[in-house]
């Protein structure tokens, strides 16, 4: 049967994976930061001050709610939750091994403009968002597919279509993603650094994830806002530490990523163009899985924001994908690349140190043994488990949204049960294959999602004009918050009042 699964699957990723599929996320990144001017950039410093900024000095981006939304802050540790997983880690590792070093540049390039593409998500997710019959904000790709792209002359079938694609691909993928691959993960370094059996880990992790996620979003997100900032914090001090021991490697790596990148070490056409192709979809395939960019993902609990200026979340977004890749998958790349573990022309690891094997899921626990003995690796498999668990908090939600959207308000409870209870399987399954299947299902997702921001890209464009006239340039214009004219009057009201 595991055969025939991954045989299928193995067909099915090279479709959803294909060149168009990567050409079409690099084209929506591209647009969205074009139609915002570079936004990331241009802004740099605005966006930054509304975010992390922000965190010190406005209440209101901290405050827990009394509502059924969560703080803007809130929203962010969640997201982060479910990006900031062993795709950092694990991801990041797998892509340099296979892609070698310059997968790590077009890690780097597809989170520029996954920064923009996020920053869409989040703005139309904000704006087509409407509230559940729980009074618990509903928004996501699947809103405005349905609700945005479905509104164009002709084209309310195919929202519809496009709509119940997505929560379904999203459905399935937040069991691979967002459960399979980070459990198995979590297992697996336990096994290898502490001996504890795959079953007995998904037993424990099973009952953690119980206690949460049952208990909904507004749990989670008081969990996620504690665990996030330590464990991110934490872990970049490790790689930071053993960046700075390595301080005279830096010249190498930077050099070896950009030749990798293009694959320069090569000689002949052909295996020019190998070369520059595994490092293309490796750094591409990595860097989504990471910061889930295009994916439509998180922008499901972003939504979920107390937040009333759809462009104050689409800040958010940038942040997200910057703070995950740029910071996050960067440090480990670094970390990596430096420790003389992998060849830095083809990015092939040693045969094993320590007389282990060298593969994705150790590389890392390796690189922190070399600098910090047995507790660089115990610390590993720590921020592992921390890292692999906040993303299982996380995506239980994104896949809870998906589940309310295609059946209903009441289904989300049994929804949770079940995939609790997947927890288990995930700690047992073969590491290969979750991983694949987990790819699989992102490009599923991904493809229904960037058709709806290619579409309302006019959409993002007005607003983000609108927000600069009034926040940055002063003028003197009525606000775009909401699609639903209930609900632009009360944010409005909200927006005049102070209250974003």
């Amino acid at each position: 049967m595991l055969d025939v699964i991954t045989q299928v699957n193995s067909t099915l990723n090279g479709i959803v994976w294909g060149w168009p599929a990567l050409i079409l996320l690099a084209f929506v990144g591209v647009l969205t930061t074009c139609i915002t001017k570079c936004f990331q950039i241009s802004h740099f410093g605005h966006w930054m001050k509304n975010t992390i900024g922000a965190i010190f000095k406005d209440s209101k981006v901290t405050s827990h709610t009394q509502d059924r939304s969560i703080s803007q802050f809130q929203s962010l540790c969640t997201a982060l939750a479910a990006t900031v997983g062993t795709g950092n880690i694990v991801g990041v590792a797998g892509a340099i091994l296979v892609g070698g070093p310059g997968a790590v540049f077009w890690m780097w390039l597809i989170a520029f403009f996954g920064m923009m593409t996020n920053y869409s998500e989040n703005v139309l997710g904000i704006f087509y968002r409407q509230k559940n019959e729980q009074g618990e904000w509903c928004g996501g790709a699947m809103y405005y597919l349905r609700d945005g792209l479905g509104a164009k002359k002709g084209c309310k079938q195919i929202g519809a279509i496009l709509a119940a694609a997505f929560s379904l691909f999203c459905f399935l993928a937040s069991f691979g993603i967002g459960n399979m691959t980070q459990v198995n993960s979590i297992s697996g370094n336990m096994e290898a650094v502490f001996g504890v059996p795959t079953w007995i880990s998904g037993i424990v992790i099973l009952i953690l994830c119980a206690l949460v996620i049952v208990g909904g979003l507004k749990r989670i997100a008081t969990v996620t806002e504690k665990i996030v900032p330590f464990m991110v914090v934490v872990y970049m001090l490790g790689t930071i530490a053993i960046l700075v021991m390595n301080i005279k490697m830096v010249p190498a790596v930077f050099g070896a990523i950009f030749k990798g990148a293009f694959a320069f070490k090569a000689a002949g056409g052909g295996i020019v163009g190998y070369g520059m192709k595994l490092a293309i979809e490796q750094g591409m395939k990595r860097g989504v899985f990471s910061n889930e960019a295009g994916l439509g993902s998180s922008v499901m609990v972003h939504s979920n924001s107390n937040v009333k200026e759809p462009v104050r979340q689409g800040m958010w977004g940038i942040f997200e994908v910057f703070a995950d890749t740029m910071i996050v998958c960067t440090l480990t790349a670094f970390a990596v690349l430096s420790s003389g573990l992998v060849d830095l022309e083809t990015g092939v690891a040693a045969a094993e140190y320590g007389g282990v094997a060298l593969t994705k899921a150790n590389v890392v626990s390796t690189v922190f043994t070399m600098y910090f003995g047995k507790l660089g690796g115990a610390f590993v498999a720590i921020a592992i488990m921390l890292f692999a668990y906040s993303t299982v908090l996380g995506w239980s939600h994104y896949g809870s949204k998906a589940c309310e959207y295609l059946f209903g308000t009441k289904s989300t409870i049994v929804y949770r049960v079940i995939f609790v209870i997947a927890t288990f399987g995930g700690a047992v399954m073969g590491e290969n294959l979750a991983w694949d299947i987990a790819d699989t299902l992102n490009g599923m997702m991904m493809i229904p999602n960037l058709i709806g921001v290619i579409v309302l890209s006019p959409i993002v464009y007005k607003i983000t004009k609108n927000y600069v006239n009034r926040k940055i340039r002063k003028q003197d214009e009525e606000p775009m918050l909401s699609n639903f004219d209930s609900i632009q009057q009360e944010a409005a009201a909200a927006v005049k009042d102070g209250a974003e």
